[in-house]
């Protein structure tokens, strides 16, 4: 099973931008769709994006898009939430979670992700003035 760490959280601005990292073990199978997902206090587990190892296909929710973006740092086993004009809704605790058999395409898979995803630790973000 795969290992993930998730950095980078902490108290910003509105309005303000933070990149989120998460750091995976090596992976057992090929390819694999590293997502984030954020869960604010008393509110569900939310999936925010997707992205595919196999071709660096990318998906947003709609709650994010325009906004986030997910990316990879080369071909290292690190990857990024870039969050930029952050509100105060944005709080939460960051999660970033690993699955091999759910595929990025027009869509991601969050559901299947929690069922069978591999996930972090979290890391706390708190947009306030």
């Amino acid at each position: 099973q795969v290992q993930l760490v998730e950095s980078g959280g902490g108290l910003v601005q509105p309005g303000g931008s933070l990149r989120l990292s998460c750091a995976t073990s090596a992976f057992t199978y090929d390819f694999y769709t590293i997502a984030w997902f954020r869960q604010a206090p008393g509110k569900e587990r939310e999936g925010l994006s997707c992205f595919s190892t196999r071709n660096d296909a990318t998906y947003y929710a709609d709650s994010v898009k325009g906004r986030f973006t997910t990316s990879r740092e080369g071909d290292k086993n690190t990857f990024y939430l870039h969050m930029n004009n952050l509100k105060p809704e944005d709080t939460a605790v960051y999660y970033c979670v690993a699955e091999h058999s759910v595929v990025v395409t027009s869509t991601c898979s969050f559901a299947a992700l929690v069922d069978f995803g591999s996930w972090g630790r979290g890391t706390q973000v708190t947009v306030s003035a």
